[in-house]
């Protein structure tokens, strides 16, 4: 019932010079959008016609089995990302990572450990670690929040989407915590190589 809804919903001309254009919107972004922003863009006000049309084309990128995919994110919000499948492959190719290797452990370190005192990640990570927590902030990561005169880390919806993580605090550490030992294991198994 629902693909013939969406078969449905597909079928116009007019549809078609929708779907690309939030699929353009998405692709430039390369950040979540929100529904109310693809609404505006496209003048659609109904919910559920933009929503048939979003999923139009999540349904699109699943049937061309293509390496890009759309995702729905929280807050009814969506972004256009690569399938995990082939970072692996890609990487390689990025001209300039989103982090360098201090910002990236510190940032690592926080989202691990949060909700965290800024002054105990300065102890574990060394003085730049303010350095990496301001850049951290200016790149919307993480946040602030005050208690007292002790500032508390923790990171962002921003975060939790770049880095396709849940935003429940327990699910995403456990999170992290599977890809940091994939990480280890991949690292050891390259040494094993070199040796």
């Amino acid at each position: 019932m629902l693909q013939a809804q969406l078969d449905k919903d597909c079928i116009y001309e007019s549809d078609e010079h929708t779907m690309a254009l939030i699929e353009a919107v998405l692709y430039v972004t390369g950040k979540p959008i929100d529904l109310k922003t693809l609404s505006s863009l496209t003048k659609i006000k109904a919910k559920s016609k933009l929503k048939a049309l979003i999923k139009c084309l999540i349904e699109k990128y699943k049937k061309n089995k293509s390496s890009i995919e759309i995702v729905e994110l929280e807050d009814e919000r969506y972004m256009m990302q690569l399938k995990p499948d082939y970072t692996q492959y890609v990487k390689k190719f990025l001209t300039k990572p989103l982090l360098s290797h201090g910002p990236l452990r510190t940032l690592s370190f926080i989202a691990f450990k949060q909700p965290i005192n800024q002054s105990y990640v300065a102890k574990v990570r060394g003085k730049m670690a303010y350095k990496h927590i301001k850049l951290l902030l200016n790149m919307g990561l993480i946040k602030v929040e005050k208690l007292g005169r002790t500032k508390i880390l923790k990171t962002t919806k921003l975060f939790a989407d770049y880095f396709n993580l849940s935003q429940d605090l327990r699910t995403m550490k456990k999170e992290l915590s599977a890809l940091f030992e994939k990480i280890k294991k991949s690292s050891q198994s390259n040494k094993e190589k070199i040796e």
